[in-house]
């Protein structure tokens, strides 16, 4: 009753939802669907984190970031595309002068509720407010840690589109944001913006803000593209077949930006673990990849910095090229950047 009360939608046309060859019988699917664990996982999991008292979970340590300011995202060329990892998946774009947030994330917990659930492990480089206006805002799908109700009512007056999964766009409604600011996507969709091409792609996983709407929206993952240029984000995925799927279609990308972190040998299906994140990578035909879904909230039992120190450890033994910026760091397609081993 408290998770229904919390995310009460008001009513939204189903049309769409009901034209997906994805959605069946009220819920959406994956393309070979695996076998859902149901509320006792859900509780499984409380219970789990209530009882783990594993110290590695939180750095010890202040984690190193780097401010960003509207003079350094005003100074970068209009030319390249240049990204900027904020926190977990909330990634800040600047495309020919324009600027996109993917998946943001502001609040302090990744949580339904603001005295309890994953605390963040650093503030984020820059607030909403001193973000510069915004194109557009890309959502991968509903989970609290990629959709933050507080960031969105904040980035209403300073965005001029969302861009979501199909579904999505009733939390957004109810949230305050006018329908005409929403365009909905099922998987393979596109939509061409000025000379940006976004297309929505498959990913493996699932949705719910609630133990009573599981799987009642759409999920996926981005491909960006620009000219010549092209970045890919994973969102949230099991390993599944249709990265190489995704690779052929459209690649090669310039940087991946993939799914590394929060695993566990309870949720197999739905995330990957860094062998498979790295394959998942290789599938896809990306020149860099750049692992996210780390380093901000303790959503899993793993050491919180396990998934950057074995992923490196993977790329050791390939020619393919690991970026792994601080957050607030600027990354410009086809540019190198001077890196640290800042977790460790």
């Amino acid at each position: 009753m408290l998770f229904r009360w919390l995310n009460a939608k008001a009513p939204f046309d189903q049309s769409a939802l009901l034209g997906s060859d994805n959605f069946c019988r009220g819920k959406f699917q994956n393309f070979h669907q695996h076998q859902r664990k149901g509320n006792r996982a859900l509780l499984h999991y409380i219970k789990r984190l209530l009882s783990d008292n594993n110290k590695l979970r939180v750095p010890s340590n202040p984690i190193q970031t780097e401010l960003l300011t509207t003079d350094i995202l005003n100074d970068l060329d209009n030319t390249n595309i240049h990204l900027t990892r904020l926190g977990h998946s909330s990634i800040l774009l600047k495309i020919a002068g324009e600027f996109w947030l993917i998946d943001p994330v502001f609040s302090e917990r990744a949580s339904p509720f603001s005295f309890i659930g994953p605390k963040r492990f650093h503030p984020p480089p820059i607030t909403i407010d001193q973000l510069p206006v915004l194109k557009g805002v890309i959502i991968s799908h509903n989970h609290y840690d990629h959709l933050d109700k507080q960031s969105i009512k904040q980035l209403i007056e300073k965005t001029g589109h969302f861009y979501v999964p199909l579904g999505v766009d009733g939390d957004l409604v109810n949230w305050g944001v006018n329908t005409n600011s929403i365009s909905t996507f099922d998987w393979w969709q596109s939509a061409k913006i000025g000379d940006t091409c976004l297309r929505f792609t498959p990913a493996h996983h699932y949705s719910g803000r609630g133990p009573d709407d599981n799987c009642s929206t759409l999920w996926g993952s981005w491909v960006i593209e620009h000219h010549k240029q092209s970045i890919f984000f994973s969102g949230d995925s099991g390993y599944f077949n249709g990265f190489k799927e995704i690779g052929e279609r459209y690649g090669p990308f310039d940087i991946c930006l993939m799914e590394t972190g929060a695993y566990d040998r309870q949720w197999p299906s739905v995330h990957m673990q860094p062998e498979q994140s790295w394959q998942a990578f290789l599938d896809t035909n990306s020149q860099v990849m750049l692992p996210i879904h780390n380093s901000t909230f303790n959503l899993a039992f793993h050491a919180w910095d396990h998934p950057l120190v074995s992923i490196t450890k993977l790329a050791k033994s390939h020619s393919k090229k690991l970026l792994i910026p601080k957050f607030g760091q600027i990354v410009t397609v086809g540019k190198n950047i001077k890196q640290s081993l800042w977790w460790q």
